[in-house]
């Protein structure tokens, strides 16, 4: 059966710019409900069953997803590019229609953020992006859930990203506007965010009555609530490692950043953190840091999201 296009984000969660502001908020107040009390949804998809496509590795990802499924009543099957047929070329397209007639729901983790706009083409199951090289809503939603857990509201706080507009930058960026926060994305030169999620991002900010900057200087920390970053080099750009240590070398988040930041602010990182390059240890490691409630928030952020998307909630 086709999805229908009034579904809770069209059916799919591709990206957190196709999501309403009350769609974010559902999930985030559904996340913290699900954490406070897991036994209440345990039957919220009982029976159905969770594909998980991974092209790319994953700790985080797959663990909380396994687990988020099984604690809803469901099973997950994991399927690496050794197990599946897309890695011996057959089309995106085929795969999501051969899927969709035994699951009720496919988890991809992927390169290409076409492929998930492809399985959610083809398929006639929810999609859920795990990750790709554009953007990674799962995280930035889980994120949201663990700022909401600190400040409460969090609309008129601001959010500062320090380094490499990728993936996680533009996730947190629409994250950020449909929450009602000030973003602040700030990168060396030549690694700013994609134009035309920029493009996006300021209209975003602009319907929200928020702001969206991008900068050069880490001193735009300032003030920031949330100071937030990423490794220098993501999984495939290995062999970019050395040269993007040199021009990330004045990025780095220390005390002295964070001493800039607002006097309550927090830190927070996506995970694996590399402690001496994109952080100091005594951040990562210190009384600001939530990386750790973040990770854990994961599993409650995604119980969340196929709730919505495969449970009906």
């Amino acid at each position: 059966m086709a999805l229908s296009d009034t579904a809770f984000g069209n059916g799919h969660l591709l990206s957190i710019n196709d999501l309403t502001t009350d769609e974010v908020r559902s999930i985030v107040e559904l996340g913290i409900a699900m954490k406070a009390d897991p036994a209440a949804y345990r039957s919220v998809c009982a029976g159905k069953t969770l594909g998980m496509i991974f092209m790319k590795s994953s700790t985080r990802t797959r663990v909380s997803f396994e687990v988020g499924i099984y604690q809803l009543g469901g099973v997950g099957i994991f399927l690496s590019s050794r197990d599946i047929q897309l890695n011996r070329g057959e089309p995106v397209s085929d795969t999501a229609q051969v899927l969709s007639r035994y699951v009720d729901g496919i988890m991809a983790r992927t390169f290409a953020h076409s492929d998930v706009e492809d399985l959610a083409d083809h398929g006639s199951v929810p999609i859920i992006n795990g990750l790709t090289d554009l953007l990674h809503p799962c995280q930035a939603l889980a994120d949201l859930m663990t700022i909401s857990e600190v400040f409460g509201d969090p609309r008129g706080r601001t959010l500062a990203y320090v380094g490499d507009g990728n993936n996680m930058a533009h996730s947190l960026m629409f994250a950020a506007s449909k929450a009602g926060m000030n973003f602040t994305c700030i990168s060396p030169p030549g690694y700013a965010m994609e134009p035309e999620m920029v493009h996006l991002g300021v209209e975003d900010a602009q319907l929200a009555g928020t702001s969206m900057i991008q900068s050069e200087s880490i001193e735009d920390v300032a003030g920031a609530h949330v100071v937030y970053t990423d490794v220098w080099a993501s999984m495939g750009q290995e062999g970019e490692q050395s040269i993007r240590l040199q021009d990330f070398a004045d990025f780095t988040v220390d005390a002295m950043v964070m001493e800039a930041a607002a006097d309550d602010a927090i830190f927070m990182h996506c995970l694996p953190a590399h402690r001496g390059e994109e952080v100091s240890a005594d951040v990562c490691d210190g009384p600001r840091s939530v990386i750790f409630d973040q990770a854990e928030n994961r599993l409650h952020a995604q119980k969340a999201i196929m709730g919505k998307l495969m449970g009906n909630l």
